[in-house]
Order: structure tokens, then C-alpha cells, then sequence
């Protein structure tokens, strides 16, 4: 018993307590919020699912934080693997929701593979980057085309087997900025916009949906939803339940909006909404604040890290977090697309908030471990 508390003493000591503390505050504050947004039709289950997760989110930060990242990065190709393979079956095996096949439902628990896929994601991307940097190849011909597929076919995978354009776009924001990070030369993704913005007409015009690109299009073309009824619908009841909060919001479990269940998905992608109307803008600004913070300490811990793969994988995540922020945020206020992400910590889902759980352990684990050369001038 002695030496268990010495170890822990030891454990808390080198470990992160303000990461995990950060995202503990924001996971109880998503759970109150939850539990307000179901209030209305009298189900407590996602507010008891949403604890449990929570628990297991907080056991699997302790066991990440004391597993060697690079054992994890040395086995990247069959990881990598088991993912593509994970993400394929939900071709098969997925359940159908919201247009997309983003689920594998066993009885009533569900896994979003896309979501666990992607931490092997950035530590497989992190570990080749290194690799060819070591070598001072990243910026060859040859080792584009390399990082190049091993995106293309996550991203085409995702989007082949389940039509779940959001969780695709994640992996997108993730891959340039690692690039950028690890000092892609600028070149490179200049080449990258053009090819892209020469090849978007055929991808918006042949490989999206009509749906997909109405919703594109929907925040800044008010003709392709003039009624307001079809697919601007969903921002407009966000935007009304936001408005009507004003600065200190109507009151917990007082939204009209919210307890009327007027708000589509507002356990889910637009809990956002839920905060606004019941708590303000005050309450907007605080979960701003605390999600701020976390990617805030996620890339000043990448910074400080004394391995290229340690810092890399936690600006990886940082930027996961970001771009999920951004974009959730962005659809319920409607300046972006309303692309199903949810809310890091505080929207409903298991699968989410143990991932992201998973991922801060990770982060608190390359803290814990002995600035890397390429970050040596910061």
C-alpha cells in the first residue's frame, strides 16, 4: 500500500493535473448541460451513459498517460490497418442515421469508429513525419506522395463506407497542420490549394450529395433555403434559442426553446444552443474559455517536449480539438455548414468523450516524459 501511494504521489507529481482538471470541469458542465437538454421528454439515459462514459473517459487519460507513445508509434502500419478495416465495416455494418452510416450499434451501445481511428491517425501520421524528418527527407517528391496516400485513403475510406463528411474533414485539418508543424516547406501547400481548388467543381458537382451541398452553400446563399425550413432549419432554431438567451440566459432548465425540445439534436451537435439559451452568453463564453484552454495546454505541452513524435501527436490533437470547436460552434451560430461534429466535452457521446479522454492521457503521458531540435528556437 505504501509503495501504491508512493507511486501515486510520484504519478500526480509529473502528470498534468490542470489538463485533466480542465477537462473534467468542462465534461461535468457538459453532463449539466445534457441533462437539461433531455429534461423535456422526461429520459435521463444519456445523462447516465454520458457519466459512465465520463469514468471510463478519466480510466483510459490514467492508462494512456503511462503508456510509451513510441511502443504505440512502432506498430503504426498495423494499427493503421486495424482502423481503415474498423472504419470499411461500418459499409456493412453500420447503422444508418442522419443520412450517414457513422455507427456500429450493439444493442444500445454504439461505437463511432471514426472517432477512435483517430488517434491512430495523428500517431501513425506523427511517427512517419519524423521519420522522413530525421532523414531530411520530408520535403522530397517521394515522401509527399507517401503522407499524401496514407491520407487520401483514410479520408476516401471514411467518406466511402459511411458518408460522414464531418468526421473526414477532421482528419483534413489535422493532416495540414502537423505538416505545417513539422516545417512542410510553403511550397507544398500552395500546390495542395491549387490542386484542390482546381479539382472542387468536380468534387461539389459529382461526388457530393444535393443535401451535402445545399448545407454547404446554406450559410452564406439564402436562396438555397428561402422558406427557412429546409436545410437552414436546424441553424435557425440554434440561432433563435442563442438570441433569446442574451447575456445571462433564461435559466437553467428554463430555455422555451430547449425544454420544448425545439432545438434538433440539442443533447448532441447543438449543445452549444442549449448553453446559450438557459446560460447566456456568459455561459457561451465560458465553455469558449475552457476548450480554449485545453488546446492552449495540449500545444504548450507539444512545445516543450523533449521527442519530435511527442510534440507532433499533441499538436495533432490540439488541432483536432480546434477544428471541432470551430466548426460546432460555427454551425450553431450559422457561419459553417451543419456537418454533424460534436462539441469536444460537452455534446452527448460515448464514443467522443472517451476518445478525447484517451487523447489528453496520451498528452499528460508525453509531459511526463523526458523540446525536441526542431522546436528548439520556440
Amino acid at each position: 500500500m505504501k509503495k501504491f501511494f508512493s507511486f501515486l504521489k510520484e504519478y500526480m507529481k509529473k502528470s498534468d493535473t490542470l489538463l485533466l482538471s480542465l477537462c473534467l470541469i468542462s465534461s461535468i458542465y457538459g453532463i449539466v448541460l445534457i441533462s437539461s437538454a433531455v429534461r423535456y421528454d422526461g429520459s435521463m439515459n444519456s445523462v447516465y451513459i454520458q457519466i459512465i462514459a465520463v469514468i471510463l473517459g478519466v480510466f483510459l487519460y490514467f492508462l494512456f498517460s503511462v503508456i510509451d507513445i513510441d511502443i504505440i508509434a512502432s506498430r503504426w502500419k498495423l494499427l493503421m490497418l486495424l482502423g481503415i478495416i474498423l472504419i470499411m465495416s461500418l459499409r456493412w455494418i453500420g447503422a444508418e442515421e442522419s443520412g450517414n452510416r457513422a455507427w456500429i450499434r450493439f444493442g444500445g451501445i454504439g461505437i463511432q469508429p471514426a472517432e477512435v481511428v483517430k488517434i491512430i491517425f495523428i500517431i501513425s501520421i506523427a511517427h512517419v513525419i519524423v521519420q522522413l524528418k530525421d532523414r531530411n527527407k520530408l520535403d522530397h517528391p517521394v515522401s509527399i506522395l507517401i503522407l499524401g496516400a496514407l491520407f487520401i485513403i483514410n479520408f476516401g475510406v471514411i467518406v466511402w463506407a459511411s458518408s460522414d463528411l464531418g468526421s473526414a474533414l477532421v482528419y483534413l485539418f489535422v493532416f495540414v497542420v502537423m505538416l505545417f508543424a513539422a516545417g512542410l516547406k510553403i511550397y507544398w501547400f500552395l500546390g495542395g490549394i491549387a490542386v484542390l481548388a482546381a479539382a472542387s467543381p468536380y468534387i461539389f458537382y459529382n461526388l457530393l450529395t444535393q443535401t451535402q451541398r445545399d448545407r454547404i452553400l446554406a450559410p452564406y446563399d439564402p436562396s438555397v433555403d428561402p422558406s427557412g425550413l429546409g436545410v437552414t432549419w436546424q441553424t435557425n432554431q440554434s440561432k433563435m434559442a442563442l438570441a433569446s438567451g442574451r447575456i445571462f440566459g433564461t435559466g437553467l432548465y428554463q430555455g422555451t426553446q430547449t425544454q420544448s425540445g425545439s432545438i434538433p439534436y440539442q443533447h448532441t451537435d447543438f449543445i452549444f444552443a442549449v448553453a446559450g439559451e438557459e446560460l447566456g452568453m456568459i455561459g457561451c463564453l465560458a465553455i469558449i474559455a475552457l476548450l480554449t484552454a485545453i488546446i492552449v495546454r495540449c500545444v504548450r505541452i507539444g512545445l516543450r517536449s523533449q521527442s519530435s513524435l511527442g510534440a507532433l501527436v499533441c499538436i495533432g490533437i490540439a488541432a483536432m480539438l480546434a477544428f471541432q470547436t470551430l466548426e460546432n460552434i460555427g454551425m450553431c451560430i450559422g457561419v459553417a455548414p451543419v456537418i454533424g461534429l460534436t462539441l469536444p466535452f460537452f455534446s452527448y457521446g460515448g464514443s467522443s468523450i472517451i476518445t478525447t479522454f484517451a487523447a489528453m492521457g496520451i498528452v499528460s503521458g508525453i509531459k511526463m516524459r523526458p523540446k525536441p531540435t526542431m522546436f528548439l528556437k520556440w
